[in-house]
């Protein structure tokens, strides 16, 4: 893909119909499943089936008005945001590391009266335009390994500060940087430097705390360590599911014996109710909706809406393969959800937002 340094002068049209649709029909599967995997945690928990289902529609009916609102501003508005935003995404990974809500071992939320809230997904947002505008200032500079590195480097406090906790989204967010990088980058050599020092960093990272290092030997024999249960369950629904599954609501593992099924083993779910059939259903929506980044990426007018629709794939391509990865024993377990289907208010709003800026970027052509 090669993209002119400069605006051009570009006409109004219509937003990508392809991409609403691919996401409207998301949104729908992903209520529908969530409701049929968390339906029994509702009852058994709050004595409502209906819980997590209430909550998500709320958090996805803010994320549609956030994303309509966005889809109608010029994307280059935000270049004035992109400092402060990423400044305010360290200054809330600080708060949740000083007075952050632990949750099954993990701190990762704020607090704020009835209202939790995950910073590590305004992380994602933040970090994706931050880098569009520092790749912007050093557009002619991309051919230096330098300045490849200084950009890298820039978002190492966010990734620290996330990874504390957030392990997967540290991973998310150095993905989206890297991926950035070589869309703006002219000479691909030198990224092959920058996967030696990437794995050099994760190396360091993980043997900083044994936990991390005990995911491994999970991984290899969840059978072994109590803490493989959820993996050996999740595998147990994937294998039960056969080609068609056993039909919409009539899982047994979401019985109580994956826990919190509905959150990032929902994927197993799936397997278990819709069999090979609708878990390749599900993935083909994903595969859909990355293409249609990637056609709006090429077709951008400039390299910064370029940027944000790269950005944009980068994260849901990375964060859906991981999820799956995670639920198939393919790689450790590191906590990450599925976008869009996975129960999590924060997420699912800033995915619309993050939508909606890519929708404005589609209604932009030469």
């Amino acid at each position: 893909m090669k993209y002119s340094w400069q605006s051009e002068q570009t006409e109004q049209k219509k937003c990508d119909r392809v991409l609403i649709l691919v996401l409207a029909i998301i949104i729908v599967t992903g209520l529908v499943i969530l409701y049929s995997t968390s339906a029994y945690n509702g009852e058994i928990k709050f004595q409502d089936t209906f819980y997590y289902l209430k909550k998500q529609v709320f958090a996805t009916l803010l994320g549609i008005m956030g994303m309509w609102c966005i889809a109608n501003i010029d994307y280059h508005i935000w270049k004035k945001w992109a400092v402060p935003g990423y400044l305010l995404s360290i200054l809330l990974g600080v708060l949740v590391m000083l007075f952050g809500e632990e949750y099954n071992g993990s701190k990762r939320w704020l607090s704020f009266g009835p209202f939790s809230f995950q910073p590590s997904e305004f992380a994602k947002v933040a970090v994706i335009l931050f880098l569009t505008y520092i790749i912007l200032r050093n557009a002619e500079k991309m051919w230096k390994f330098s300045t490849v590195c200084k950009i890298v480097i820039s978002v190492l406090p966010i990734v620290g500060l996330v990874g504390a906790s957030n392990l997967s989204t540290a991973v998310i967010i150095l993905g989206i940087a890297v991926i950035l990088v070589f869309v703006a980058s002219p000479k691909y050599g030198q990224f092959a430097w920058m996967v030696c020092l990437g794995c050099a960093f994760m190396g360091i990272f993980l043997a900083m705390e044994s936990y991390r290092l005990e995911r491994l030997q999970i991984w290899q024999h969840p059978e072994k360590y109590e803490k493989g249960y959820q993996t050996l369950q999740g595998l147990y629904a994937i294998g039960s599911g056969g080609l068609f599954g056993r039909g919409l609501g009539s899982s047994i593992q979401k019985l109580g014996f994956v826990p919190e099924a509905q959150n990032d083993m929902i994927f197993s779910i799936i397997c278990e109710e819709m069999g090979l059939i609708g878990a390749v259903f599900v993935m083909l929506l994903f595969f859909i909706l990355i293409w249609r980044f990637f056609i709006i990426a090429s077709h951008a007018p400039d390299l910064e809406g370029a940027l944000i629709a790269s950005g944009a794939m980068a994260h849901m391509m990375i964060q859906v393969i991981l999820n799956i990865a995670v639920v198939t024993n393919t790689i450790p377990n590191t906590g990450i959800t599925l976008p869009f289907i996975s129960y999590g208010g924060t997420s699912v709003m800033f995915l619309l937002f993050e939508m909606g800026l890519v929708l404005n970027v589609s209604c932009l052509v030469k």
